[in-house]
């Protein structure tokens, strides 16, 4: 493969353009109002598959969204790797928040990325880490480095929960019959850093709605008497954290998954500086669950946060009124051994207890899914480690990441297959929140590792 680097420098403008093309379609899938182009995006990329040797391309449908299915099946004799992605989004609220337009990308210098990164909604999470997959089959294909079969499933529904995949892949064993499966949805330390995910965390997420008088009322004329729902939502809310900002929902700790001493202290061996970190961030002081560290909390410990909370009036100006109904978005981030839907049945029972008379309570829950730990004495792990040795010149960290990618656990449990999760996104690339990015320089570089995965997993294999 010593030619890599010079195909990639030969299609450089070409895989740029070709991501930035992507980017421009807004396949925001929680918002059924970007349904059409959520389809589009689902055609862009079964087009590129064809383009880049897949012999085989599927638009598979399902109850929502479609799932596009592709293979490049060589020799049945070898194996096979089944690389998964998704085409959706993240809304991209708000909107006055962006530099630039959301799905307008371009390309600046940052202190991060001198190179240049592209900064597009989807650009990291993960249109172009899924796009990386794509190219590196077109550079194995066309240069007759393919050691193996490859398979992908790329869908359009992770960023709302994936319940389409979660019905594909029962449905579909045997076409994704695989010996590994290959994920880049996740990060690393820093450029100079190389890391690989051995760990995620699982998700519960909720909506709530509290409701108190019929209608809005004047504020002076009902004031005191009635119950704001907005007030009491607030002090619900405030209520599910103690003074040492564990959750307070009776049994949500049963099943959470205790690191011992000597493993906090493996963990603790990944570079981090905590000045760098909050200043990153222009925060005054980290924050969270007592006796633990920053990468600790962010980690290996459940979490429960606010995502959205809104009622009453918001407009401009003032108007004097109690609000009828309050909302908040809830997510949870669980550890391994607890159950999603345990979690989930444990908070919504836990917040209709504590809401007064005065109110009454609905819990609408969304998605969620199991965490995952994936282990490292694997010949996946150490195929995984191989590539990023060989083109970073260092040894990858193994390190647990705090986001969740639920459909993981599925993997596991229908097709018996173990997951790697190979990422080159990094913490700054602002994922999820205005000003997404992903740097050109860790595009180009998930291309040029890519191959050497599939490299050296045939050849431990």
């Amino acid at each position: 493969m010593k030619d890599i680097n010079n195909y990639i420098e030969t299609h450089k403008e070409r895989f740029l353009n070709e991501l930035i093309s992507l980017l421009k379609i807004p396949s925001v899938s929680a918002d059924k109002t970007y349904k059409k182009e959520v389809l589009l995006t689902a055609d862009f990329v079964m087009e590129q598959l064809k383009k880049a040797g897949c012999d085989d391309v599927e638009l598979c449908e399902t109850p929502g969204y479609p799932i596009i299915y592709g293979e490049k099946i060589i020799d049945k004799n070898l194996p096979t790797v089944l690389v998964y992605g998704h085409y959706d989004v993240q809304p991209p609220d708000p909107i006055e928040l962006w530099h630039s337009p959301p799905f307008e990308p371009v390309i600046k210098n940052t202190e991060i990325h001198p190179e240049g990164a592209i900064f597009a909604r989807g650009a990291c999470d993960d249109k172009g880490q899924m796009y990386m997959h794509i190219k590196a089959l077109e550079y194995m294909v066309n240069t007759g480095n393919l050691p193996c079969n490859v398979k992908f499933m790329i869908e359009g529904e992770e960023e709302v929960g994936s319940e389409s995949l979660s019905w594909f892949v029962p449905r579909n064993i045997e076409k994704l019959k695989n010996d590994v499966i290959l994920i880049s949805d996740t990060g690393m330390i820093a450029n100079n850093i190389p890391s690989i995910t051995t760990g995620l965390r699982g998700l519960s997420y909720v909506e709530v709605e509290v409701t108190g008088p019929n209608r809005d009322l004047h504020s002076g004329l009902y004031g005191g008497a009635v119950a704001n729902p907005i007030n009491i939502l607030s002090k619900m809310i405030a209520s599910l954290h103690d003074e040492n900002n564990r959750i307070t929902i009776p049994g949500f700790y049963d099943h959470v998954e205790e690191l011992s001493l000597e493993e906090r202290a493996e963990m603790a061996k990944a570079p981090f500086n905590i000045e760098e970190y909050k200043d990153a961030i222009k925060i005054g002081d980290v924050y969270g669950e007592n006796d633990y560290t920053t990468n600790e909390r962010n980690a290996i410990r459940p979490t429960l946060d606010v995502n959205g909370i809104w009622g009453g009036y918001t407009g401009e100006g003032a108007k004097t009124v109690i609000a009828s109904k309050a909302y908040a978005k809830i997510s949870m981030r669980l550890v391994p051994n607890q159950d999603w839907k345990r979690i989930t049945q444990l908070f919504v029972d836990h917040f209709k207890k504590i809401a007064p008379k005065a109110v009454t309570v609905k819990v609408n829950p969304h998605h969620g899914g199991q965490g995952y730990v994936t282990p490292t004495n694997t010949i996946a792990y150490q195929a995984a480690s191989k590539a990023y040795q060989t083109t970073f010149g260092k040894t990858p960290i193994p390190q647990r990441s705090g986001g969740s990618i639920p459909i993981v656990a599925l993997f596991e449990e229908h097709l018996k297959s173990k997951t790697i999760l190979m990422g080159f996104g990094l913490n700054s690339d602002a994922i999820h929140s205005p000003n997404e990015h992903f740097g050109i320089w860790n595009y180009l570089k998930g291309i040029e590792t890519i191959p050497y995965f599939y490299k050296y997993f045939t050849e431990l294999k």
